[in-house]
């Protein structure tokens, strides 16, 4: 119980340390550090939540490494608060600061792999934090290539919250390797046009072509589930134990736990307390430790 209190602590402590350190190297202003603490403290209460749903004794070695990239999307989020607000940071930090992120993706699949330590809390976590930091990205990249590049980190969210009303969203969905290609797409398009290395109307045929191949995903796998979304109105709500939630916004190769097999449209079971399935909503941030939805 002790390790459980303690590792959303280090993950807050973790958040506080970046920002000074983002503030003594490349100034970061007020708007920063108030973001960048309400991500830190959002956080802190998500994982500790996610945790006692969960029933682990605390964090596994691959959700350390999760920790770590959520610690570094507080920092780019604080970044790109900094930016809008007018405030002048170098793109080449905030752009540091995801690729690393995005990196270390692939890094906590493998941790998870070689350990045996994948779960559905992990890939819960996992998800969250990818798909909110491409949110924060495609905020990041707007002014440059216009808000309709906000559509890229939205739309997850935009399907999560119709699936409130549409209960047949919530259904599983099928293995499909090319939502992992999808999801990568996002994020590789994001961080170049952040880094802005293309002139700026390759940037914006970047985003717009990665923001089309999410929309096609998307679009496949709602009309997928509209197909076999009979006994879809029993489902439980998103974010319930018992099934995997859609639509990550990039992809590990972590290997997949129970939530990934596609199941019959009828409910599963809700998991008993204690074992893995029963997870909660983790800290934001997004790329099989993933449930079903890879990325669109």
């Amino acid at each position: 119980m002790r390790t459980v209190r303690n590792s959303p602590v280090t993950g807050l402590a973790g958040q506080f340390v970046l920002l000074a350190v983002l503030a003594a190297t490349v100034g970061l202003g007020v708007v920063g550090w108030l973001v960048g603490l309400a991500h830190g403290l959002a956080q802190y209460g998500l994982l500790r939540r996610g945790l006692r749903l969960d029933g682990a004794p605390g964090l596994r070695p691959a959700d350390r490494v999760t920790l770590a990239r959520a610690v570094l999307v507080g920092g780019v989020t604080a970044l790109a608060a900094d930016v809008l607000a007018g405030g002048q940071v170098p793109a080449a930090v905030p752009v540091s600061l995801a690729g690393v992120a995005l990196a270390l993706d692939w890094v906590d699949g493998q941790v998870a792999r070689r350990t045996g330590t994948a779960s559905a809390f992990g890939a819960r976590f996992d998800m969250e934090v990818d798909a909110f930091l491409i949110l924060v990205l495609s905020a990041y990249v707007a002014p440059a290539v216009g808000g309709w590049a906000l559509a890229i980190g939205a739309m997850r969210y935009a399907f999560v919250a119709a699936s409130w009303p549409l209960p047949w969203l919530r259904g599983s969905l099928p293995a499909r390797q090319w939502r992992k290609v999808v999801a990568a797409v996002q994020g590789v398009a994001l961080v170049g046009a952040a880094a802005g290395v293309l002139p700026g109307p390759l940037d914006t045929v970047l985003v717009a072509a990665a923001l089309a191949l999410l929309v096609e995903s998307f679009t496949r796998d709602v009309w997928w589930l509209w197909r076999h979304r009979a006994g879809a109105g029993s489902l439980p709500r998103p974010g319930h134990p018992a099934r995997p939630l859609p639509h990550s916004a990039t992809a590990t190769g972590r290997p997949a736990t129970s939530a990934d097999r596609p199941v019959p449209s009828a409910p599963r079971p809700s998991a008993p307390a204690g074992r893995p399935g029963a997870v909660a909503p983790a800290a934001p941030g997004t790329p099989a430790r993933h449930p079903a939805r890879q990325a669109a």
